[in-house]
């Protein structure tokens, strides 16, 4: 086992937001990601590539959010003379910007508590104690 330390010198405060329709996550900071990048390549496969997914998994994703919706959020074009491609609907593109409208103003309203959270934190995380295992006789 390494005796390497983290190098922990900044801290952050990470918020996830998800909304939830039964047990099934409508949208979340990463639907959001991809919601943004299908828009930015209008395609689910450069999306899935441009972040690091398989096509599969991307397409799982917009397949879930498309069922918790009203209607499709992603539109999928069939392929053919001008090829194939994805394009977010206009509910896909209200979606994405109340999400992310929603996510800043949070960001903004908990920058003060995180701010105090911040200051509170040591400069590192404290070594691990490994206490021995207690002996039953």
């Amino acid at each position: 086992m390494s005796d390497a330390k983290p190098d922990l010198t900044s801290a952050q405060l990470k918020m996830q937001v998800r909304l939830l329709l039964g047990d099934e996550i409508a949208i979340g900071s990463g639907k959001a990601d991809l919601l943004a990048a299908i828009a930015q390549q209008g395609s689910i496969s450069a999306a899935a590539r441009q972040m690091g997914m398989s096509y599969r998994r991307a397409w799982l994703l917009v397949d879930t959010m498309n069922r918790c919706f009203k209607a499709p959020v992603v539109v999928s074009n069939t392929g053919g003379k001008h090829g194939g491609g994805a394009h977010l609907s206009p509910l896909g593109v209200e979606v994405l910007a109340v999400y992310q409208a929603m996510m800043a103003e949070l960001t903004q309203q908990v920058a003060p508590y995180a701010t105090r959270l911040l200051a509170l934190l040591a400069d590192q995380p404290v070594a691990t104690q490994v206490h021995p295992e207690p002996t039953t006789t």
